[in-house]
């Protein structure tokens, strides 16, 4: 399987080659600590400030400060639910939000279809993802900043990828492993203080206590430099990929788009009336091509997914869904062989029902 054969970005992309060449020395001769005094751990944190800003380019913040690094996004939304009273949360939002909200009490909006409605009342806060993780649909956070006192937003599927503005948000997380930065490192956008998550420690503006990781943010702040150059043709080449599959996949017959009209180019997703979705992503695979059934963070557990009950599908097109999210690696060659793959497997499935 090679790295245009990979359609699960998503899930997680794989790490650009110009940002590993920039993390490798900071694993080996400027090896510091950011927060020692000695030369080698101002050299750290120099690198460490370099790299806010240019995450703070890439999401138009004013103030790099307002920018923490954090382990991912998972932290950063526990983070700000955690630091809330109470809200609401969109009943589309992944499990990093969700749940924690759900456990707190917040409650979830309701939608018609796609589109989320507002609450009746006035919120706390208000958590709206900007892009889907599952579906790709896109939605603007901002319509909602009359209806609480907090706005947060997830932007793990659109930072990097769309051209971002956090000016009417309160509150925004993102992580690097999903522009082709390393896992294991996010930041949260704080437009105003929130109680520290870790204790124990004054790193970053005492808002996050642990040793920074110095390599993983380094490798976040030119990642995030490279999409803020790159985000226009990155998107056009996703947007041609989508199409193509679509047009491809045209003549299958029992064939669901998911997502609505507002949808992100990178993430495709589609429901096969009566095939098992996760039987399409074993076929798939064993053709050498990687696709999903679904969130990776949930690909373990037998539930159907929340989102697609959210939409309202019945049983035999949410069982038969896949995603396919598309990344820069990925060309047009080995996106018409994956869309005849699943032609395929779908026509010997279909006989063999």
């Amino acid at each position: 399987m090679t790295r245009d054969r990979y359609f699960d970005n998503a899930a997680t992309t794989p790490i650009d080659p110009r940002v590993l060449r920039e993390m490798i020395p900071y694993m080996e001769e400027e090896f510091g600590n950011a927060s020692s005094i000695h030369g080698f751990g101002q050299r750290a944190k120099q690198a460490v400030e370099e790299a806010r800003e240019r995450v703070a380019g890439l999401l138009q913040a004013e103030d790099p400060t307002q920018l923490i690094f954090t382990g991912g996004a998972t932290e950063a939304n526990n983070w700000v639910i955690a630091s809330f009273t109470g809200g609401y949360v969109s009943p589309f939002e992944h499990s990093a939000v969700r749940e924690p909200a759900l456990a707190r009490g917040y409650q979830l909006l309701q939608n018609e279809a796609e589109q989320i409605l507002p609450p009746s009342g006035h919120a706390e806060l208000i958590s709206v993802m900007r892009v889907n993780n599952e579906v790709g649909t896109v939605y603007d956070p901002k319509a909602f900043r009359a209806h609480a006192d907090a706005l947060h937003s997830d932007l793990t599927q659109a930072a990097g990828k769309l051209p971002i503005d956090v000016s009417e948000l309160d509150y925004a997380s993102l992580s690097a492993h999903k522009f082709y930065g390393p896992k294991g490192i996010g930041a949260l956008f704080l437009r105003d203080a929130l109680p520290p998550f870790l204790a124990g420690g004054e790193q970053e503006m005492g808002a996050r206590a642990g040793t920074l990781n110095v390599p993983g943010i380094v490798g976040m702040g030119v990642a995030a430099a490279i999409a803020s150059d790159e985000v226009e043709r990155d998107l056009a080449h996703a947007s041609d990929l989508r199409q193509l599959m679509l047009d491809e996949l045209r003549s299958v017959t029992d064939l669901r788009v998911n997502g609505g009209e507002n949808v992100s180019p990178y993430v495709l997703s589609l429901s096969f009336y009566g095939i098992e979705g996760e039987t399409l992503v074993i076929e798939a695979d064993g053709a050498g091509y990687a696709i999903s059934a679904g969130a990776a963070c949930s690909s373990r557990s037998t539930e159907p997914s929340h989102v697609l009950t959210a939409l309202g599908m019945d049983e035999p097109w949410l069982r038969g869904t896949v995603r396919i999210s598309f990344g820069k690696f990925n060309t047009r060659d080995s996106a018409s062989a994956l869309a005849k793959i699943l032609m395929q497997s779908t026509e010997k499935l279909r006989t063999l029902t």
